[in-house]
């Protein structure tokens, strides 16, 4: 938004770099698990746990080194919209509201920032493929396909929100 002619400077998030190293090392004891299920060789189930583990798990921290080490803001808000590190680039009038939404998985749960799109569709045309091979399961679970994890930023949920209303006055928060 612009105030007294000057626009607002970008909101930059930087990744959490302390939980993205926690997630790393949980990937990594999951991955000497699974080596430990295969070398066990005790029952089918652990052999096919560790056969399943090791490459998920690995892939995941592949990809959580990856995140760590790159010199990119995990999130860019300015007066022209959205930049994710994972999702791309959006301009605010692509977005019709957001709202933090959660997902509950037994005792854990983790809180994501929806984008509800205008048209999701067009998103989904030229999405990361990541995002694009999610979509489905993310609409099984009631979700659209942009949907930003909040563990990897420094700051809550809310203050996000708050700065994208800054951004974009107008914008349509759902509770």
């Amino acid at each position: 938004m612009i105030r007294n002619s000057v626009p607002l400077p970008p909101t930059v998030y930087p990744v959490a770099k302390g939980r993205v190293w926690a997630m790393l090392a949980g990937s990594l004891v999951f991955v000497a698990l699974g080596i430990v299920f295969l070398v066990a060789h005790s029952t089918l189930k652990m052999t096919v746990a560790g056969a399943v583990a090791v490459p998920f798990f690995g892939l995941c921290s592949v990809l959580i080194v990856q995140r760590l080490f790159r010199d990119r803001p995990e999130l860019v808000l300015d007066d022209a919209g959205v930049d994710h590190v994972r999702l791309g680039r959006f301009g605010w009038d692509e977005i019709a509201a957001v709202r933090i939404r959660e997902q509950r998985v037994r005792n854990t749960s983790q809180l994501f920032i929806e984008l509800v799109l205008h048209d999701p569709d067009a998103y989904l045309a030229r999405a990361p493929r990541l995002v694009r091979s999610t979509a489905s399961m993310n609409a099984r679970l009631g979700f659209g396909p942009a949907n930003m994890a909040t563990n990897t930023l420094p700051v809550p949920p809310e203050a996000v929100l708050d700065a994208m209303r800054r951004h974009c006055p107008g914008l349509a928060v759902q509770h």
